[in-house]
């Protein structure tokens, strides 16, 4: 049972890649930590860089990113509003070998 009861739209609104009017094209949903260029690795549910080689952090869709940020939530925040993580669309670069940030937060505030 979670510790918390997080809303909807706890880490930004939900949203479909799809219907979203990007200026390039995005592969999946991603967990970013604002303030930094690192995503949340679906495998060890660490946060890595996003030039980081082994780093897996694309989701297919928002509801499992979704999940795996509530559970980093769980495991390191005692307030979960503390959290300063953001689902934002992401693709993998295939010929530089890493993640790019697609409309990725920067500011450690929304």
């Amino acid at each position: 049972m979670p510790r918390f009861q997080l809303p909807a739209d706890t880490f930004g609104d939900p949203f479909e890649i799809c219907t979203l009017p990007l200026p390039r094209p995005a592969s999946g949903y991603a967990v970013q930590m604002l303030g930094t260029d690192t995503l949340l690795d679906r495998l060890s549910g660490n946060f890595l860089p996003v030039r980081s080689r082994t780093l897996q952090g694309l989701f297919e869709h928002f509801d499992e990113a979704f999940s795996a940020a509530q559970s980093w939530v769980e495991s390191h925040c005692e307030i979960f509003d503390e959290h300063r993580l953001a689902i934002v669309p992401a693709n993998f670069d295939k010929v530089l070998e890493r993640h790019v940030l697609i409309y990725g937060v920067l500011n450690e505030y929304p």
